[in-house]
């Protein structure tokens, strides 16, 4: 995703140009006009230092260009899935990005389903967030365009057939810089009864963006470890048939950081 934005202070505006962006994709991650720019009008209402009620007057202020046949305004019969998301993350890291306000955060809800014929289950994983011009970011924490809760642990094991082993703070994942990004987490779930995983994440391969010479934040990692023992690396999206004693192990971004340390 790119983007440009110019201010104009004595009109009170901004225009925000999406041209350069990718054309759309023939997998899921494309996002509707809506999504796009409800992610701009998100990011902008941010950046407004007083409390100011949600409506369309909000964007009246902003041009927003979306190129035809992009990922960010995609023409039928595109999958858009990922847009709300994933790349709704995206768009949001990079607008900040551009307005040198926040480096890049986790970037990605860590979508984690599992089930069977019975049984189903879906969850977003809680990451890094970045840092700013005056201030560290925050560990563990939902970012932007996700703010969802984790089911309790004694409830998603009394209700499904799995036992959460592992869920704390990736220390050290946020990156570092004078102020440094939040760290992400580690997650881990053992099956006890046979059901197909999935994951749709983000930051596997590119890390989250430092600032104004701060570092980048820790690639996400998805794992599989079987009962044997054997270690299977797993891409950014994935789909696994778990057997009883499976490992589904999920490393979310840290944050990046903002300013030379």
């Amino acid at each position: 995703v790119n983007v440009s934005v110019s201010i104009d202070k004595k009109e009170r505006s901004a225009i925000i140009d999406f041209t350069g962006t990718d054309t759309q994709q023939k997998n899921n991650f494309n996002a509707p006009t809506a999504i796009a720019r409800s992610a701009c009008l998100y990011v902008f209402r941010t950046l407004v230092d007083q409390a100011i009620p949600l409506n369309s007057g909000c964007m009246k202020p902003l041009k927003i260009t979306l190129p035809e046949s992009s990922m960010v305004n995609p023409r039928p019969p595109a999958a858009v899935v990922a847009g709300n998301v994933e790349v709704s993350q995206t768009i949001t890291d990079t607008l900040y990005g551009a307005l040198k306000r926040l480096a890049g955060s986790q970037g990605t809800m860590n979508n984690f389903t599992f089930g069977n014929q019975s049984d189903g289950y879906y969850e977003t994983i809680c990451g890094g967030a970045g840092a700013g011009p005056s201030f560290n970011g925050c560990d563990a924490v939902h970012t932007h365009m996700t703010n969802t809760r984790l089911t309790d642990p004694e409830i998603l094991e009394t209700r499904y057939p799995v036992r959460l082993e592992q869920f704390e703070i990736r220390a050290g994942s946020g990156g570092e810089g004078k102020y440094h990004g939040g760290d992400g987490i580690t997650r881990a779930i053992r099956f006890l009864e046979p059901m197909t995983a999935s994951i749709l994440s983000n930051h596997r391969v590119v890390p989250p963006f430092g600032l104004e010479g701060g570092k980048n934040g820790a690639l996400g990692r998805n794992t599989l470890i079987k009962a044997d023992g054997e270690v299977v690396e797993l891409g950014h999206r994935a789909e696994i048939d778990m057997k009883p004693g499976d490992l589904f192990k999920i490393e979310t971004p840290g944050g990046g950081g903002y300013g030379k340390k």
